[in-house]
């Protein structure tokens, strides 16, 4: 039944991820972008009757490699897994500084065909690492004929996809920590809001490496518990400071106290993050946050 065969590939999923963690123990090398999805999947498979998970498990994958006559080059493998997954073959983008646009997307479909041509049906997150660590290189240095992109347009065209991060804490009370959120969306011009307390809920927005930067540096830091609880990716028609400036909700990144004039006060009034959310447009989100319907 499809039913026993998306069972099968989940736990080939969660054993391939598990392998590669074993693997690249460093975040360095390798981290899961998105742990809900994760936790959704393995959830899945410890309870067979659950329902579907709703987001592919994401990934980053770093390869280090060395090019002839210069140092070592990071290439940076941003994967997703769909549910279908290994029938079908996993979603990869590799991207690397050094690449101009037109050569990553040769080097992106050169690594498809050789995926779609040895690995019908079987997992090759591996094997796909392995033909970047020994492939990548070489499209550095390909001329191809839109190589008049001068480099200023190659890093132009890494911001094309805008990110909305929301992001969960069991409780975010640390006044060092809230300096941190409020100075590190500052420095990487990210808006957004920060609600202290319990839960902490933080949403950052702006360019996507920037809103991964964030991730990576908050989640380093320690928390009982913090999680992607959602995450918005919109790809933008335009380059440049004015088309992300049009998809911002919010204006800057700024701590949001809605106090709850409980004896405790350090639970934050739900309803007025409901309509704090609700006069940005984002009233949906409450619901993934708090799992009920606002009002």
């Amino acid at each position: 039944t499809t039913e026993m065969a998306n069972q099968e590939e989940a736990e080939i999923q969660i054993s391939e991820l598990d392998l590669l963690s074993s693997m690249f123990p460093y975040e360095e090398e390798f981290a899961v972008t998105d742990q809900l999805a994760l936790a959704e999947l393995k959830h899945y498979v410890e309870n067979e009757s659950a329902e579907v998970p709703s987001s592919k498990v994401q990934f980053i994958l770093n390869v280090k490699t060395e090019v002839p006559n210069a140092s070592m080059v990071e290439f940076s493998m941003a994967c997703a897994l769909p549910f279908k997954y290994p029938a079908v073959l996993p979603e990869i983008t590799v991207r690397s500084s050094l690449l101009s646009r037109s050569q990553q997307i040769l080097l992106n479909s050169d690594l498809k065909t050789y995926l779609m041509q040895n690995f019908s049906g079987e997992p090759c997150m591996l094997s796909a690492r392995e033909w970047v660590k020994d492939h990548a290189a070489a499209y550095i240095d390909k001329d191809l004929p839109s190589s008049s992109v001068t480099a200023s347009d190659a890093t132009q065209s890494e911001t094309t996809t805008f990110t909305r991060l929301w992001i969960y804490s069991h409780h975010i009370y640390n006044k060092q920590k809230r300096k941190n959120i409020i100075d590190w969306a500052k420095e990487l011009s990210l808006s957004g809001f920060c609600m202290p307390g319990k839960p902490g809920v933080v949403c950052v927005e702006g360019l996507q490496s920037s809103c991964e930067e964030f991730w990576s540096r908050i989640r380093r830091l320690t928390w009982k518990r913090i999680l992607i609880r959602h995450r918005e990716d919109v790809s933008l028609e335009g380059e440049g400071h004015a088309e992300i400036q049009k998809q911002r909700k919010f204006s800057t990144l700024e701590e949001k106290c809605f106090d709850a004039h409980g004896a405790r006060g350090n639970h934050m009034d739900l309803g007025q993050l409901y309509h704090f959310l609700e006069e940005k447009g984002c009233a949906d989100i409450f619901q993934m946050y708090f799992g009920v319907e606002g009002h």
